[in-house]
C-alpha cells in the first residue's frame, strides 16, 4: 500500500473535475467535447501513463492532443477558440506532473481552473481597461527585470570598486516598479483618500517633487492646507520606506541594524499624515488610462546619481577618510536622499563605517532631506504650509536621533 500512488492519483482527479467542472459550466447552453469526465480521465491517464513509464506518457499526451485537434475541426464553426482544446492537454500533462510534485500540480490546476472561468472579466480588462500606454510600459518593465537584468554581470569594475552594473540597474527595476504599483492602485482607489492617496504614491516617484506640488495647491486653495500638509507627511513616508529596497539591493546586513530608527521616523511620518487625512477626496483627479506608470528616464536618472554618489564617496574617503565619505553622503542627501543611503550602505558593508557611524549617517541624512524639502514647503505653499511641513520633517528627524542615542 505504502508503494501505492495515492496522492498523486487523488491530486490528479482532483484536478481533472475542478477543470472539467469549469469548463462545463462557462458552455451551459451547449455539451462540449471535452467536460469534466474528459478532464478527469485525461489527468488519471497522464499519471497513471508516467508512472508506468515515460513512454507511455509520451504516447498517451500525443493521443490526447490528437483527440483535442479532432475536437477543434470538428467544433470551430461554433467556437474558433482553442481555450478547450488547450486546457485538455494541460490536465493531461498536470496529471503527468502529479507524479513527482502533487502540490505544484494541485496549485497549477487551481490556476487553470480560475483562468477558464474568468474569461469574460479577462477578456475586458485586456480590450478595455488596459490602455495601450499601460501595455507598453508593463512590456519595457518585464524586459528590464527578466531580459536585461540576468545578462548584466554582478561584479563591482571601474575605479574604487563601487560601480556594480546589476545592483544599479536592479535600483532601476525597482524603482519602476514602485511606480507601476502606485499607478495601478490609484487606479482601482480613484479619488476616494484624494490627496493622501496621491501623496503617498506621488512619494515613491519624489517627494520633494510631491512637497512642491502640495504647495501650489495650497495657494490655489487654501482651504486644502490640512490635507495638502497631511499629504507630504505621507509622501515621504513612502519615500522612507524606498529605503527598504535600496539598503537590501546594495547592503543587506545593514537593513535590519537601522531596523528602529527607520521605524520611529516612519512612525511620525504616519501619524502626521493620518492627522491631515481627508475621505471625501477633495477633488483630486484619479489617473486615468492614459496616464504613464513610471518614467524610465527618472528611473534611470536615479541610478545614475547613484553611481556619481557612490563614486564621490569612495574618493572622498580614499583622500580624507570616513568624515570625507559621511559628509559627500549628507550633502548629496539635499538633493537625492536614496542616492545618498546606497551610499552609507556601500560604505558599511566595505567596512568603512562601523555601525553607530551608520546610524548617525542616517539620521544626517534625514536631517539634509528635512532641511532641502522644508525649504521647498516654504518656498511653494507659503509661511503656513512650509512652517507645518517642516514641524512634521523635524519630529521625524529628532525621532531617529534619539531612537540612536538612548537605545
Amino acid at each position: 500500500m505504502e508503494s501505492l500512488p495515492l496522492l498523486p492519483l487523488g491530486t490528479s482527479l482532483g484536478v481533472g473535475l475542478l477543470v472539467g467542472a469549469v469548463r462545463e459550466r462557462r458552455h451551459p447552453e451547449r455539451p462540449t467535447s471535452a467536460g469534466l469526465r474528459t478532464h478527469a480521465l485525461a489527468a488519471l491517464a497522464g499519471t497513471v501513463a508516467l508512472w508506468l513509464d515515460p513512454v507511455a506518457f509520451a504516447v498517451v499526451l500525443a493521443l490526447v492532443g490528437v483527440f483535442a485537434a479532432m475536437s477543434y475541426r470538428q467544433s470551430q464553426a461554433e467556437d474558433p477558440g482553442l481555450t478547450g482544446e488547450i486546457t485538455l492537454v494541460l490536465t493531461c500533462l498536470l496529471g503527468g506532473l502529479a507524479v513527482g510534485l502533487p502540490p505544484l500540480a494541485g496549485g497549477l490546476g487551481v490556476v487553470v481552473a480560475a483562468l477558464v472561468y474568468l474569461k469574460a472579466p479577462l477578456h475586458r480588462l485586456a480590450r478595455e481597461r488596459v490602455s495601450e500606454a499601460e501595455v507598453r510600459d508593463g512590456l519595457v518593465l518585464l524586459a528590464s527585470a527578466l531580459v536585461v537584468l540576468p545578462l548584466l554581470p554582478d561584479r563591482a569594475i571601474g575605479p574604487y570598486d563601487v560601480f556594480n552594473p546589476r545592483v544599479l540597474w536592479l535600483l532601476v527595476v525597482l524603482v519602476m516598479a514602485i511606480s507601476a504599483a502606485g499607478h495601478v492602485a490609484l487606479r482601482l482607489v480613484g479619488n476616494r483618500w484624494g490627496l493622501a492617496v496621491a501623496g503617498f504614491f506621488a512619494g515613491y516617484v519624489s517627494s520633494t517633487a510631491a512637497v512642491a506640488g502640495f504647495g501650489q495647491r495650497v495657494r490655489e486653495t487654501p482651504g486644502l492646507r490640512p490635507a495638502a500638509v497631511g499629504a507630504a507627511m505621507l509622501a515621504n513616508l513612502a519615500s522612507l520606506s524606498l529605503f527598504i529596497p535600496v539598503l537590501l539591493a546594495v547592503s543587506p546586513g545593514l537593513l535590519p541594524q537601522l531596523g528602529v530608527e527607520l521605524s520611529v521616523a516612519g512612525g511620525v511620518l504616519l501619524v502626521a499624515g493620518l492627522m491631515g487625512l481627508r475621505p471625501d477626496g477633495d477633488g483630486v483627479p484619479p489617473p486615468t488610462s492614459e496616464s504613464r506608470m513610471f518614467r524610465f528616464r527618472h528611473a534611470l536618472a536615479f541610478a545614475l546619481i547613484i553611481t556619481v554618489v557612490l563614486f564621490a564617496a569612495a574618493a572622498l574617503n580614499a583622500w580624507l577618510g570616513p568624515r570625507g565619505a559621511m559628509v559627500a553622503a549628507v550633502v548629496a542627501a539635499l538633493a537625492e536622499l536614496h542616492a545618498a543611503a546606497a551610499t552609507v550602505g556601500k560604505l558599511w558593508q566595505s567596512g568603512t563605517f562601523d555601525i553607530q557611524q551608520a546610524r548617525w549617517a542616517l539620521v544626517g541624512l534625514l536631517a539634509a532631506s528635512a532641511l532641502s524639502k522644508s525649504v521647498v514647503a516654504f518656498l511653494s505653499g507659503g509661511a503656513g504650509y512650509g512652517a507645518r511641513v517642516a514641524l512634521g520633517l523635524v519630529a521625524m528627524v529628532l525621532a531617529a536621533a534619539a531612537s540612536v542615542a538612548f537605545l
